[in-house]
């Protein structure tokens, strides 16, 4: 039995993927790009920023875990492990926002 595939409704990417082909093929299979444009676009789109906001801060994320040398460099030998590592670093990140808060 094979688990059924969903379609996503929109794809979240950076400016590397902002290509009138790729943004094409996207609405042809009923996904919304939210792309921002590259600065030599002649014809700027225009992404709703919202929903490229929560990419950015994904990405800001990967970025600040990739600092773990341990995380970047996959020393751990098991998916468990690189797991149980991945969620302390990310606790550790979670951490610095509550430390003095009040």
């Amino acid at each position: 039995m094979q688990i059924p595939v969903a379609t996503p409704k929109a794809l979240l990417a950076d400016k590397g993927y902002d290509g009138d082909r790729f943004r094409e093929t996207l609405l042809i299979r009923g996904i919304l790009p939210i792309i921002p444009p590259k600065s030599n676009r002649k014809v700027p789109e225009h992404p709703d920023y919202r929903r490229d906001r929560d990419r950015n801060r994904v990405e800001r994320m990967f970025g600040k875990l990739k600092q773990q040398r341990r995380i970047a460099t996959r020393y751990d030998k098991t998916a468990f492990s690189f797991e149980s590592f991945l969620n302390l670093a990310a606790a550790r990140l979670c951490r610095k926002s509550f430390v003095n808060t009040a």
